[in-house]
């Protein structure tokens, strides 16, 4: 007996088709602003279909934390055990590019899972991390074999986190390439060390900016979406409704902060490069300008990158007309000193320089100190091919 012409067909890899889509959407719209009803469209089933596979979002979210580390295994398990970290690298690249729409959600959202769910996703990178370093190990026998690890995996992974459109093969390549010159920084020289001014941290005297200070390590260390505004008035002495006379909701609070630490950096950066005519050493002084910046803003930079996406439209916008501001000034000064980088290869090395830093910042535990800074400008130094 056959099917109706025209009769629905229900696939057999639905379950991986709802991850897929739950991965791209949390992707674009964070978990709290991700809904079932939208994931469930993009599959092009009701939500209660999606039900079915599915009890909660939660159990959703988590299957599409994993689901990247589960193939970023895989595809080194298939590499032999002593094959060259070019191939390491390789496949690594492969997985992440193929990937690149949902592939991000492992690497920022996965603040939101619970303990155990997050134990269970570390130790599936810890696998990953060790592998790449066993490979830099044997070539590059330089000391922090794991941090230069990380940094590598990093620059693959920035590609997750932007839209900038090139070409598969091209990509690859350079992010391969990128990642080796991370892995052959030497974070231990001292040479590394870059002496950059920061603009001090604004003083707390309004209660708006009172506001701000106290709301960030709340956001960081509670997580923004159980932060509610009455804990934010406590925080300052005030009562939740004098609260609304200063923002409308902690959306506001949260977009605010950030343009106000973008307005910082946009200030360090005119500082540091005033007066730097090689192109080398303003890509130089550039790097250690954002990797200062990055280890003193990073509790407010966790909760921005996790939580921006999810903003209101008219609250993003400007944020990220801030962001591409800034990276117009690395575009500029990369493709000056590697003037064989077209536009858009220039981005695609900026965003793995960002994604060197965040990835061995975070190794480091963004505990600061003169040297964790020179070793993370090394590492972002070499993956920028400079």
């Amino acid at each position: 007996m056959t099917a109706e012409p025209g009769a629905a067909v229900r696939p057999r890899n639905r379950k991986q088709l709802i991850v897929e889509a739950a991965g791209r959407v949390f992707s674009e719209r964070g978990y709290h602003a991700a809904s079932m009803e939208e994931i469930a469209a993009g599959v092009g089933i009701t939500a209660a279909a999606l039900y079915r596979h599915f009890p909660n979002k939660y159990a959703l979210f988590t299957a599409c934390a994993n689901v990247m580390a589960d193939r970023l295994v895989a595809a080194l398990d298939e590499v032999p055990p002593h094959a060259a970290l070019a191939d390491v690298l390789a496949a690594v690249t492969r997985v992440t590019v193929a990937h690149r729409a949902s592939g991000g959600v492992y690497r920022w959202e996965a603040r939101y899972l619970d303990r155990a769910d997050r134990r269970v996703l570390k130790g599936k990178f810890a696998q990953v991390v060790e592998r790449v370093a066993e490979a830099v190990r044997r070539e590059h026998p330089l000391p922090g074999e794991h941090l230069r690890a990380v940094a590598a995996l990093g620059a693959i992974g920035s590609i997750t986190m932007h839209h900038t459109s090139i070409a598969q093969r091209r990509v690859e390549d350079l992010l391969q390439a990128s990642a080796v010159g991370a892995v052959q920084a030497d974070p231990t020289a001292r040479g590394n060390a870059r002496v950059v001014e920061l603009p001090a941290r604004p003083v707390p005297r309004t209660r708006r900016s009172q506001i701000l200070a106290a709301a960030i390590p709340l956001f960081e260390r509670d997580g923004f979406a159980t932060v509610t505004n009455g804990r934010i008035a406590e925080a300052v002495g005030l009562v939740p409704s004098a609260l609304y006379r200063y923002f409308p909701g902690k959306a506001d609070i949260l977009a605010a902060a950030c343009l106000q630490t973008a307005g910082l950096l946009a200030q360090a950066v005119e500082h540091n490069l005033r007066g730097v005519t090689d192109p080398r050493e303003a890509v130089a002084a550039l790097t250690a300008t954002y990797v200062a910046y990055s280890f003193e803003h990073n509790a407010l930079t966790t909760v921005a990158n996790a939580e921006v996406v999810g903003l209101p439209a008219a609250l993003r916008r400007p944020l990220i007309a801030a962001q591409r501001e800034h990276i117009a000034v690395w575009e500029q000064h990369l493709r000056a000193a590697r003037p064989e980088l077209d536009s858009r290869q220039a981005r695609v090395l900026v965003h793995a320089g960002f994604g060197v830093v965040v990835e061995a910042g975070r190794r480091l535990r963004w505990q600061d100190s003169p040297g964790h800074r020179a070793a993370v400008t090394a590492l972002v130094l070499g993956a920028l091919g400079v």
